[in-house]
């Protein structure tokens, strides 16, 4: 015997997707056919809401009644699935390759980047140019120790025990970090361009635990601090204070270089605690614009323990969002000398939501000025005080992090 339910009218588009999503649906019921689980129908109410009554969802249902009734390995029609899969088109039709809809799988595998551990080949991916690209390598991991640099574009990406060997024109980043995981051991090549470069590399990587540590610290020669910020994740902050502390502890340092070198971003609250270390209570760190034209300022708010220090700043092209706020707001308010490359050039903000069966959305919401009111997104970047570049034929010299040390006792 069928067993039928009927719902309350739902809302159509984005909402009715949603309910889908938390309800759980078991199977449809619908014009010209029907599939479900265990032999249970659902009927949908498709009646759309007065406020919605110009959008055509037409179309959407016509495509799901034909494959429901026409497509051929009948255990492949999933509903939940499918609404995912209608969910992630509609934030791929934005054209924002940062808006993006996360399966519960995926929204796990992001928060597990940003606070724990995973397996995988240790780099942060972006876009450049609306191409795939490595915005960092994550030093110390699988993929620096075959080549792998910042800013390299992935052109085609090979992993014959999940029978992947596919380009990566029109892949998500969500799409992308799906088939660069995986268990440690197990390899994965990389067709690669080189920034500058004419010609690809192809590169095979072994997959290993990726353990993301956020702060590295040392004292260089001549009582020198130095500061490796890698990300801003969950880990971060505490790991920050740990090394600051070590700085004070010591009492004669005669300056600090701040390495920001590969850092993707992260947490943008980060970046405005971490600027409040080098600058006075109330200067404005970043400056957030939404899409109605409200500016909002985020200035610090606690008492620096390094506000004296002579400061001298890394970046390059793998400095990436919130790495670029700290930079620009050091620089915009003459505390830090920059030294490198020229950075990513990343100035939106996302906000992550949570929604059922813990599936995610990242949304951009606003873009980040700094403090003087530019905007570095894309192709435009900070430019450094002093361009110098990393050469990669002397492995065993890092001509930038050298240029930093003498110019942060001048």
């Amino acid at each position: 015997m069928k067993i039928r339910f009927t719902l309350k009218q739902v809302r159509v588009g984005v909402l009715i997707l949603a309910l889908m999503l938390i309800s759980g649906y078991v199977g449809f019921r619908t014009g010209k056919g029907e599939f479900g689980v265990e032999g249970i129908n659902v009927l949908v109410d498709r009646s759309q809401p007065v406020a919605k009554s110009t959008i055509d969802l037409s179309m959407f249902w016509q495509v799901w009644d034909e494959l429901s009734e026409a497509y051929l390995i009948k255990e492949d029609l999933k509903p939940q699935e499918m609404v995912w899969g209608a969910i992630k088109g509609m934030t791929a039709a934005l054209g924002d390759p940062y808006t993006v809809f996360l399966p519960p799988e995926k929204n796990k595998e992001t928060k597990d980047e940003l606070n724990g551990s995973f397996e995988g080949v240790g780099i942060q991916l972006g876009f450049k140019d609306g191409n795939l690209a490595v915005i960092a390598p994550l030093s110390g991991m699988p993929a620096e120790a075959v080549g792998v640099r910042a800013g390299d574009y992935i052109l085609h990406i090979k992993d014959e025990k999940k029978g992947i060997d596919v380009g990566t024109a029109d892949m998500s980043l969500p799409e992308a970090v799906k088939i660069i995981r995986g268990p440690k051991r197990t390899p994965i090549t990389f067709t690669l361009l080189h920034e500058g470069a004419t010609e690809t590399t192809e590169v095979e990587i072994f997959r290993d635990t990726i353990v993301i540590k956020s702060v590295e610290f040392e004292f260089k020669d001549n009582n020198i601090a130095y500061i490796k910020l890698s990300r801003f994740g969950g880990r971060t902050e505490a790991e920050w204070k740990e090394a600051v502390n070590q700085v004070i502890k010591k009492g004669n340092a005669v300056g600090l270089v701040l390495d920001l070198r590969n850092n993707p971003g992260g947490y943008l609250q980060g970046a405005v605690l971490y600027a409040g270390e080098f600058l006075e209570r109330g200067m404005i760190v970043v400056k957030q614009a939404d899409s109605k034209g409200n500016v909002e300022s985020y200035s610090v708010n606690n008492n620096g323990r390094l506000l004296t220090i002579p400061l001298v700043v890394l970046i390059n092209e793998g400095s990436a969002s919130s790495s670029e706020i700290l930079a620009g707001a050091l620089k915009d308010h003459q505390r830090a000398k920059l030294i490198g490359e020229k950075t990513f050039g990343k100035g939106t903000i996302q906000e992550a939501m949570d929604f059922g069966e813990g599936a995610g959305l990242h949304v951009t919401t606003a873009k980040w000025l700094l403090p003087g009111g530019d905007w570095v997104n894309e192709t435009k970047g900070i430019t450094p005080d002093i361009e110098i570049k990393d050469d990669q034929e002397t492995e065993d010299i890092d001509e930038q992090l050298q240029k930093a040390l003498e110019e942060v006792v001048k």
